[in-house]
């Protein structure tokens, strides 16, 4: 990955695109590239849909290599929907193939005039830009279907639906899986808003001729290689949780933790979780003729997707994963995986986030728009409105807290503007941390401290105790933005932090393809790095430790079944980035 494209889509005269050398960028990937140069590029007082801020494209460290679980893609820019950075990812198939390629990074700077739309065309022979206006408003699924029988079945694209044209602030950006399916999202934020505002519908990525990036020290990247997959699937978690049941395993484990919320967060458990929990799925896809386990790229040995088919038999989505079901499932009231796969198919044709389109779907009950519990008018919603462009539907399409704040609802599950994922930060304190004080709004993948809280990987903190959740939540929050920054997927976590020589494989496997000496303190170091980059664009952007806090209905009603409140102090967690 030897060079940076810059694509300039409001130049004079049409978009121009430049090449330059990685420079200063040299060495690093996926988060680390993208926080680092937004954070140094992009006025943090910018409009996030304005031509002031960029949105850049970086595959991780390792992606196109032969190492397993490396082909996560990082998208950053200012976010939209919360006014800060914004870093999100996805697998697919675009990291590994714009990595061999050779680009470090693709920036889409600029904002044309006009009502153009354009496709960006990305291979060994160079970039081009086209207009195609025959794509305007078509959703991810048909749109895949028609750039396919132009370009073919052996390339990866990049694609928005018709949210992100509207510029939704819930809007994601989808990356197709090895099947070429548009599944795989970066989610959260709104980046596909951003690329909306660029005018750009797709991004053609084609690697023909193109090989696997070689290590520097071939048999010593092998090695270290084998022995992580060793690692992986010895580790009860990677090696049998996810591939049976995939992400959705945690439904039971977090409902009879008291941390599944319920209803817009009214209560801790869901009287209907069984029926939306991996087990039960996992049963369903396999008696249907899906499957159960799935890769979503090319060199995943986790295996945690599926093929979720209708009643049929047919095709319907991929298999929802944990965070889907349970906004769409437990958060609305809805035990139907039928309904929740539906609208897990909705979202991603349309193009939204899974999690902040539940949630706001939920809130929307709340306000009685419909009642708690009703699927059918859920996925109305969604397909009469939202996937429509109706004012609900705009409303809907741009996340938890504007639907809130139009509809005059008391609790919204937000910080920063952001929706919370699938776990109560009441009975589950470490995870409160991490949502109030990560630098991109409510995240649990920012601090996964259901891990240690609830899963007792990497030690034992008691979920309940306010004692050491943000020294938890610090840990993995400068972990995270390491392996964020190479490309490998999160889940890898689990066995680095429970398996010493898993950890060592994972170091060597960078040093056998870099030439370099990196130890754990190394790791910490990069990890450090990146969130200090994206703390200072958020301080020049206007967030204070004020920001840093949970919704106060988190401080003041306790939630059965443990009827306790989130009890951290704003001073402790206010140490945390105090490194």
């Amino acid at each position: 990955m030897e060079k940076i494209a810059r694509i300039d889509m409001g130049a004079q005269g049409g978009p121009r695109v430049t090449f330059e050398p990685v420079g200063e960028y040299a060495g690093l990937g996926g988060r680390a590239t993208t926080s680092i140069m937004i954070a140094k590029e992009v006025n943090p007082l910018a409009h996030a849909l304005g031509a002031e801020n960029k949105l850049v494209i970086a595959p991780g460290m390792l992606s196109g290599s032969a190492g397993a679980m490396t082909g996560r893609l990082s998208v950053g820019c200012k976010s939209p929907l919360t006014g800060t950075i914004k870093e999100s990812n996805a697998g697919g198939q675009a990291a590994q193939v714009l990595a061999r390629i050779g680009y470090a990074a693709i920036v889409l700077e600029g904002k044309p005039e006009g009502d153009d739309l354009y496709k960006i065309i990305v291979s060994a022979e160079g970039i081009k830009v086209e207009v195609d206006n025959s794509l305007k408003l078509m959703d991810n699924y048909p749109l895949v279907e028609k750039l396919r029988a132009q370009y073919g079945d052996k390339v990866a694209y990049m694609t928005i639906g018709s949210a992100g044209e509207r510029m939704l602030y819930a809007a994601s950006i989808a990356c197709t899986d090895p099947e070429l399916r548009p599944t795989r999202h970066c989610g959260r934020g709104g980046v596909g808003a951003v690329m909306g505002s660029k005018k750009v519908k797709a991004i053609i990525l084609d690697d023909a001729g193109m090989k696997m990036r070689p290590p520097k020290y071939p048999d010593k990247f092998r090695d270290a290689n084998r022995k992580f997959v060793e690692g992986l699937r010895k580790h009860p978690v990677t090696g049998e949780g996810l591939p049976a049941y995939g992400t959705n395993v945690l439904t039971n484990v977090i409902n009879e933790a008291g941390g599944y919320p319920t209803r817009n967060f009214r209560s801790g458990t869901f009287e209907g979780a069984a029926k939306l929990s991996g087990e039960a799925q996992a049963e369903l896809e396999i008696k249907r003729g899906g499957t159960a386990t799935h890769g979503c790229h090319r060199g995943c040995v986790i295996q945690c997707s599926g093929i979720y088919n209708d009643k049929n038999g047919n095709y319907l989505t991929k298999q929802p994963e944990y965070e889907t079901v349970w906004a769409h499932g437990g958060h609305c009231g809805i035990d139907d995986l039928d309904v929740v796969a539906e609208l897990d198919f909705l979202d991603d044709n349309i193009g939204l986030d899974t999690i902040d389109m539940g949630v706001a779907i939920g809130v929307a009950m709340d306000a009685g728009i419909i009642k708690f519990g009703d699927g059918e008018g859920a996925i109305r919603l969604m397909k009469e409105e939202v996937a429509k462009g109706t004012p609900l539907g705009r409303l809907l399409g741009c996340g938890a807290e504007i639907t809130g704040k139009v509809l005059g609802v008391e609790k919204v599950p937000v910080v920063k503007g952001q929706a919370l994922p699938a776990y109560d930060p009441r009975p589950i304190q470490g995870i409160g941390v991490t949502y109030a004080t990560t630098t991109m709004g409510a995240d649990h993948t920012a601090g996964y401290a259901i891990a240690t809280n609830i899963l007792k990987s990497g030690g034992d903190v008691d979920p309940l105790k306010v004692e050491g959740q943000v020294e938890l939540s610090r840990n993995l929050q400068i972990a995270t933005a390491a392996i964020d920054s190479t490309g490998m997927c999160l889940f890898i976590a689990f066995a680095i932090l429970d398996q010493p020589e898993t950890f060592q494989a994972f170091l060597d496997m960078l040093n056998a393809f870099y030439g370099t000496e990196l130890t754990g303190d190394s790791v910490v170091e990069l990890g450090k790095k990146v969130l200090s980059a994206e703390r200072d664009f958020n301080a020049r952007a206007g967030f204070t430790k004020y920001h840093d806090r949970l919704p106060r209905f988190f401080y003041t009603d306790p939630i059965a079944p443990h009827n306790q409140v989130f009890s951290v102090s704003d001073e402790e967690m206010d140490q945390l980035y105090n490194w």
